[in-house]
């Protein structure tokens, strides 16, 4: 896949300054995947954002890191304008195998059980961070600063003042309303004093890509193991992705096994379903935790994404709840705007804070619940499960209502995707 031509760097008397007291409406801190999804949220809505990065190039990039790309996040992006430009750098699946283990009930979702065409896309991380970052250049109304360091931010009554280093110089930016984006480590949201809640997992989660033998015909499969889930998610190009929990050590020393070893490891949780498998590239490794902050918003201020959650990988919710955290702050802050409401107010922020936190909760705790089901051997729990997955094969109102909580047609749905 050709990379995209990366967006420009802004040099320090670029950045606007404005005769109103602010510089910018609203100044969104993290360039990536979230970042990129909110100001694009933003083209034609008469809003000026400044958008400001670190880093010029992504680590997730370096690492091939992928995601399943729900249909909710499939519609945002629609509505946005962007999908085209995503859609075929991107693989479909339109079937999802879930299983515990090698027991023989396997529930198989469907597009025939939500009357859709596909359930669902694999994405690898460039595939949609370049044509995100293409698709800003042709709004007028932001500013892409990369890179560039935020040193310090400062809260007043009617604007938030960023300090910004950008290339060796010192700038000071004034906004209506700061959006932290900047990860799960977010400095933004640590600086304000928001505290999170949640705990690391004792698993960790090695991904790699594979090439098998045979086609992968679309499919997903979320396999789960007594040490963890076990996906297999299908890209371009009959590749796939791995992604597979472990407890810690067990995770380590599998990475730690040359390459022979570990896919006959691999091959052993993966099944003989495609063949032969080929491993491709490096494999990585990282720690699974989950986080809630305490609140995704103060006096102009909110908080998106990793800044403000982490879930476990199971079932691939992650990002897509980033996703929908950007097209739910962007209605809600177009809709004060259009209003004539200050979009930076507490009050203003609690309706967006309000709308997400509950729903992001309720997935955090579903991801959770999964995870310790089934990434356990004691035999009450066992049964439990496994009467769970037969319930789910045999009564089509709870396989159909699993399938939308996974992929985000239940609660409440943006505007965006509904253009």
């Amino acid at each position: 896949m050709a990379q995209a031509q990366l967006p420009q760097t802004f040099s320090p008397n670029q950045v606007a300054t404005d005769k109103r007291g602010y510089d910018y409406d609203l100044v969104i801190v993290g360039g990536g995947i979230i970042g990129l999804t909110l100001a694009s949220a933003f083209k034609n809505s008469g809003l000026s954002v400044l958008l400001i990065e670190a880093k010029a190039e992504s680590a997730a990039v370096a690492k091939g890191q992928a995601y399943a790309v729900h249909m909710l996040s499939a519609l945002i992006y629609q509505g946005i304008g962007v999908w085209d430009k995503i859609l075929p750098q991107i693989e479909v699946y339109r079937r999802v195998r879930l299983s515990d283990a090698d027991h023989p009930d396997v529930v198989e979702f469907t597009t025939a059980d939500i009357n859709k065409q596909d359930l669902g896309y694999v994405a690898e991380h460039q595939a949609l961070l370049y044509p995100l970052r293409e698709f800003i250049k042709d709004c007028q109304n932001v500013t892409y600063l990369c890179p560039a360091e935020v040193v310090s931010t400062c809260y007043h009554q009617d604007i938030v003042t960023i300090d910004i280093k950008v290339a060796g110089e010192m700038r000071t930016v004034r906004s209506k309303l700061l959006v932290a984006a900047d990860g799960s480590r977010s400095p933004i949201r640590q600086a304000a004093g928001i505290k999170t809640h949640g705990w690391k997992y004792w698993q960790s989660c090695i991904v790699a890509f594979v090439k098998p033998e045979k086609p992968h015909n679309h499919t997903a499969y979320e396999k789960f193991w007594s040490s963890g889930p076990f996906a297999i998610l299908p890209l371009p190009g009959n590749r796939c992705r791995i992604v597979w929990t472990a407890p810690h050590e067990e995770a380590k020393a599998l990475c730690a096994l040359d390459d022979e070893q570990f896919l006959k490891e691999l091959t052993r949780r993966f099944g003989n379903q495609m063949g032969k498998l080929e491993l491709l590239g490096d494999r990585f490794i990282f720690q699974v935790q989950l986080m809630q902050s305490d609140r995704y918003a103060k006096h102009r201020l909110a908080l998106v994404g990793d800044a403000a959650h982490n879930c476990h990988p199971v079932g691939g919710q992650g990002l897509n709840l980033g996703i929908r955290d950007a097209a739910a702050l962007a209605e809600v802050i177009q809709q004060a705007h259009q209003a004539g409401e200050d979009i930076g107010d507490i009050k203003i922020l609690k309706r967006y804070e309000r709308w997400r936190k509950r729903e992001n909760l309720t997935i955090l705790g579903f991801t959770d619940l999964l995870d310790r089901m089934f990434s356990n051997t004691f035999l009450p729990v066992m049964v439990v499960r496994r009467l769970g997955l037969w319930a789910m094969q045999r009564l089509p109102i709870l396989k159909i209502y699993t399938l939308k909580l996974m992929i985000g047609l239940k609660g409440r749905t943006p505007e965006l995707a509904r253009r």
